[in-house]
Formats: structure tokens, C-alpha cells, sequence
């Protein structure tokens, strides 16, 4: 089967006997076993150790876990962070639990880097910079960073990839995916995780975050919508008096920017390196240090939910990580936001859908959220009635409530839940949506406990709203779906008489997937393999015994040397048709709900 012959790559059994060693240790043998990894691993003489379990074992599941992503390396905290996103798929715990996994590993050795930065940087750091200091300013499982200075004296970071990372992620994304597929189609209980689409969604990510190159071109894109996104000469004071002073310092000052992108280096950037202005702020995380700066806690918040919610329904491109160690104050109350190897994306039609579910949900509007809800689960079977009325009755409670009271966050989570009460997923995309508001709420709720989250989405959804109802934008999606209809219109001709030619022709193919019959097919052409392998081994015995009774030609013990190879032939092809129909059988019983 495909999947034997992956995991028997001899690339990857050292790595394969590393993972199956961490699963048995914190209490996923039976997994192991499942997965078939135990038998495989052992055939080529790794021996696993099943007594390894420990207490570890007695952890609750999503805390072990947890654990065991961390400690299988840098691919499989990725997929945790991942698995954070899909609040539609797991509960809670589960969601809190993955996001607790840190991204923090021990430093690469430097001779390594330096050689890699080396060739990437086409001379030594040294001399690319006026001053490159070896010890790594911060870590993460895929790269680390580095403090260095141009000659004009700016001060800049070195993000290096870690030498060797690609090779030991590819090997993990060639096993996940095995397991996914296996997953799927050997486990009903386990098919509603959707590992398959997962998997997918993880990859894409992950080979994304490898290349920096196209970390930072989602940088700059950000980083151009928010080129007139500027903040008053007195950041303290959002309305500043009108007067001639204030302009006369206004020239001389003129406004900063709200939101900082670093500047990315192109001529030191590529796949492995990125070079970019070093950003002096405090860390999101200290908030002492904001209040010790006299920053205005209230101003940070809102400006961080417009920023988010500009970036969102407006712009269609947004920091799809923006947790504490990636977000630092700046003076003037100015937030910079660093890391944009996880970016998220959503189309103009998307979009669309996002404003009406929010506008819905603060405004109280509760047909107009299960109308896009309903729209976006669309890969499953659902009483729609049923969860139009969850959906209803779950809006009109906050009937009444006060925009300041609503947190919407919480309320995306619970409207998700119940999708997932009903066995409903959302797509990759809008998952990540969720799970960033989520994170943007809880980060502005720290800075202000008192931040209205509705108030300030409200008026960047109603001008997103007016842009898309705009004229001009009106006038473009109806060119647009003009264009559109006139091709497929001018293109059915053609379409029609091939449609017409190959059914003259008796060449017009008609397919239908039908799943049972596709699982029955599999069933039928395993019990006829196994028909011929015993109806061969038959043959064999019955030959064999002709041959014992034949004198003459070679003996081994006293009898015919042919006899007794069609005899040991005949029992490995019995054993083997013993295996295969206990497998099957087994493989049945699995697979029945």
C-alpha cells in the first residue's frame, strides 16, 4: 500500500522512529499500532520502546498533546498553531491548549549560519555589515534573528533559516499527509477533523513561512495600505485644537504613522534571509512598561481593533497572528506589528459575507447572520431549520445589550460551536478570520478592559459597506459579471458542438462517484485476488503431491527436492492468505459506524 512504501523511505525511518517514540511516550501507542508504524519500523530493525510511557500519560489528552507536538520539533508546533485556528473543528480547551506552543528552540551552532549567510548574502556578514552581532536575538523552531547595523548606522535584524529545516519539515509533511489520508479513509469517528484539508491548509503555511522572500512581499503589501493611516501631532489628544500654533507645528512635526511595518532590505533578501529595520518598542506583552512610558493604554486598543478590522474587511490582507510577541508600542501611541509568516486572505465576495455577519451581529440582526452562515457551510448535511433557529435564538439574546457590552469575539467562538454541533466547518480562511479577532479582542481587552470592540468596528464596517455600495464599485463588479456572461456566451457554441461531436462519436463519458460502490469495488477486487492467490496455492499442493510420488531427480531428506519447494511455497501463500482476509476483516469492522 502507498502508505507502507512512504513511511519505508529510508529518508525518513530515522525521523519516523523519533516521532513513533514521543506518541508511545506520552501515551499514543495505540495510535502507533493503528498507524501501522510499529510493525514497519521494527521490520527494519528499530526497536520501539512500548514501556516508555510514564506519568506523561496521565496528563488530560489535550494536554499531552500539546506536549507531544512540542517535543516532535518545529513542524508539528506549526501544525499546533494551525489546529488553534480551526476553532470549527475543536472545542475550547482544545484551542487553548494549542496555543499555548511556543515557538522557541535552543539556537542554532553559529559556524553553521555564518556559512549559510555566507552564500545567501554573497560575502560574510562582517563585511555586508558595519557591525553583526553572532549571539541570535530572539529563536523560533524555523529560523532565529540577528542584531546588525548599515553603514549609514541604521540598525537592522537578520532573519536567518535554520540550516537543514527544509529537509526534516518535507519529511513531516510527506508522513502527515500519509496519516491524514489513512486517517480518512480507515477511522469514521476521526473523519469529521477533515486531516486531509488540514493537512493541505497546513502545508500551503508552512512552505509559505520557509520562504522570506514572500514573508516579506505580505509585508509590504500591508504596510502600503496603511500609507496615509497617520496619527495626530499630539498622540495624547485625538482632537487637537485648530489653531495657528498647531499647524505651524504640524509643518515642522507632521503626523506619523499609526501602524508600523519594518522596511524590508531587498538587496540581503531571499528564500533564506530577510533583512529588515530593527523595531525599538516595547513588547507587547509589558504592559507595566507601557504604563512606566505614559502610553495611553485606551488610544493603543483602538487604534489596534481599527488597524485589524481595517485590514480585514477593507483591505482583504491581514496579520494573521497578531499575539503579544508580535506586536510593540511605539511613542506617540503607535503600534508596529513584526512576523508576517502566517498572512491571511479573503476575496471581495468574502469580504462581503464578513461585513454582513458583523453589521448582523451588531446590530441584532439574526436572519442576516444565519443567511451567511448557512453560506458558508456548505460540506455537510443540516436541518436548516433547526440551525437557523440556534442561530436566531442565540442573536436575540444580546437584544437590548449595549455595544460596549457585546464582545465580539466571544460571540464569533459561540456561533462557531454551534456550526460545530452540527458537524459544520468553515473554510480554511474565514477559520483563521475567527481565531485572529479572537486574539485581537483578548489583546485590546488587556490594554482596556472598558474597549468597545463593536463601537469601534462599527464605523469601518459601515464605510466598508459604503465603498462596496459605492457607484464606482457597483459599476465594476457589473462590468466585471458583463464580462463574464459575454464570454461564456460567445464560448457555448463551441462547447456545444464538442458536447454534439463526441456523442456522435459514442466518446461522451458520463461519471458518477458514488462512494459505497467505490469501497465495494475495493472489497471485490481484494476477495478476487485473494480467490486467485488460493486457487494458485491449490495448484501448487496438488502438484506437489504429484511430484512426492514420482521417482528419480533431486531429494532433499529422502524426498523430491521440487515436492518439498512447492510445499514451502504453498504454506508462505496460505499464510499470507490467512493475514489478508484477518486484515480486511479487521479493516471492515473499523470502518463500520
Amino acid at each position: 500500500m502507498l502508505f507502507w512504501q512512504a513511511i519505508m523511505a529510508a529518508r525518513d525511518l530515522g525521523r519516523l522512529h523519533e516521532i513513533a517514540s514521543i506518541l508511545i511516550r506520552y501515551g499514543f501507542g495505540d495510535m502507533v499500532r493503528r498507524m501501522g508504524l510499529a510493525n514497519a519500523l521494527e521490520r527494519t530493525g528499530r526497536v520501539l520502546r512500548w514501556n516508555e510511557a510514564s506519568e506523561l500519560a496521565q496528563l488530560e489528552p489535550h494536554a499531552r498533546v500539546r506536549r507531544a507536538l512540542e517535543e516532535m520539533g518545529p513542524t508539528f508546533v506549526k501544525l499546533g498553531q494551525i489546529l488553534a485556528t480551526r476553532v470549527d473543528l475543536f472545542d475550547p480547551e482544545w484551542i487553548a491548549e494549542f496555543s499555548k506552543l511556543q515557538d522557541s528552540t535552543p539556537p542554532s551552532p553559529y559556524p553553521e549560519i555564518h556559512r549559510q549567510l555566507t552564500e545567501d548574502l554573497g560575502a560574510a556578514p562582517e563585511e555586508v555589515f558595519v557591525a553583526f552581532d553572532p549571539q541570535p536575538l530572539a529563536t523560533g523552531s524555523i529560523a532565529q534573528v540577528h542584531r546588525a547595523r548599515l553603514e549609514d548606522g541604521t540598525e537592522v535584524i537578520v532573519k536567518v533559516r535554520r540550516p537543514g529545516i527544509r529537509a526534516v519539515i518535507e519529511a513531516d509533511l510527506r508522513w502527515l499527509s500519509r496519516l491524514a489520508e489513512l486517517i480518512e479513509t480507515g477511522n469514521s469517528e476521526l473523519r469529521h477533523f477533515r486531516g486531509q484539508d488540514i493537512v493541505r491548509q497546513f502545508t500551503q503555511s508552512l512552505r509559505g513561512e520557509l520562504d522570506f522572500a514572500a514573508e516579506c512581499r505580505s509585508a509590504e503589501r500591508i504596510a502600503s495600505n496603511f500609507v496615509e493611516y497617520t496619527g495626530p501631532v499630539h498622540p495624547r489628544d485625538e482632537s487637537p485644537p485648530d489653531d495657528r500654533a498647531t499647524e505651524a507645528l504640524a509643518e515642522l512635526h507632521p503626523p506619523l504613522p499609526i501602524i508600523v511595518i519594518p522596511k524590508v532590505y531587498w538587496q540581503w533578501t531571499g528564500e533564506r534571509v530577510c533583512v529588515q529595520d530593527y523595531i525599538e518598542g516595547i513588547p507587547g506583552r509589558d504592559l507595566a512598561a507601557v504604563d512606566r512610558a505614559g502610553f495611553d493604554r485606551k488610544i493603543l486598543a483602538r487604534r489596534g481593533v481599527a488597524a485589524v478590522v481595517k485590514m480585514i474587511v477593507l483591505d482583504g490582507v491581514f496579520h494573521a497572528d497578531p499575539h503579544p510577541g508580535n506586536v510593540f508600542y511605539l511613542p506617540g501611541n503607535r503600534i508596529a506589528l513584526i512576523d508576517f509568516g502566517m498572512t491571511g486572505r479573503l476575496t471581495e465576495d468574502r469580504r462581503g459575507q464578513l461585513i454582513q455577519l458583523l453589521l448582523g451581529l451588531v446590530q441584532h440582526e439574526p436572519a442576516q447572520v444565519a443567511d451567511v452562515l448557512l453560506d458558508w457551510a456548505v460540506d455537510g448535511e443540516v436541518n436548516e431549520e433547526t440551525l437557523t433557529a440556534e442561530i436566531q435564538a442565540f442573536v436575540d439574546q444580546y437584544l437590548g445589550v449595549p455595544l460596549k457590552q457585546l464582545r465580539l469575539g466571544f460571540m464569533l467562538s459561540d456561533l462557531v460551536g454551534i456550526l460545530r454541533g452540527h458537524q459544520l466547518h468553515l473554510p480554511p480562511d474565514l477559520a483563521l478570520f475567527v481565531k485572529t479577532f479572537i486574539t485581537l479582542e483578548g489583546m485590546g481587552r488587556e490594554l482596556d478592559p472598558d474597549l468597545d470592540m463593536a463601537g469601534e468596528a462599527l464605523p469601518v464596517l459601515r464605510d466598508a459597506i459604503s465603498a462596496h455600495y459605492a457607484p464606482s464599485a457597483m459599476a465594476k463588479r457589473s462590468m466585471r459579471t458583463a464580462t463574464q456572461i459575454a464570454s461564456l456566451l460567445a464560448d457555448m457554441p463551441r462547447d456545444l458542438t464538442r458536447l454534439l461531436r463526441a456523442a456522435r462519436r459514442g466518446k461522451l463519458d458520463i461519471q458518477v462517484d458514488v462512494l459505497p460502490l467505490k469501497h465495494l469495488g475495493a472489497q471485490l477486487d481484494g476477495a478476487a485476488s485473494r480467490l486467485t492467490v488460493g486457487i494458485v496455492v491449490a495448484a501448487i499442493i496438488v502438484s506437489s503431491s504429484i511430484v512426492m510420488t514420482v521417482s528419480g531427480g533431486p531429494t532433499l531428506l529422502g524426498l523430491p527436492f521440487f515436492g518439498l519447494l512447492g510445499y514451502l511455497f504453498a504454506s508462505v501463500g496460505g499464510i499470507w492468505l490467512m493475514f489478508s482476509i484477518s486484515r480486511s476483516s479487521k479493516a471492515d469492522r473499523e470502518r463500520r459506524p
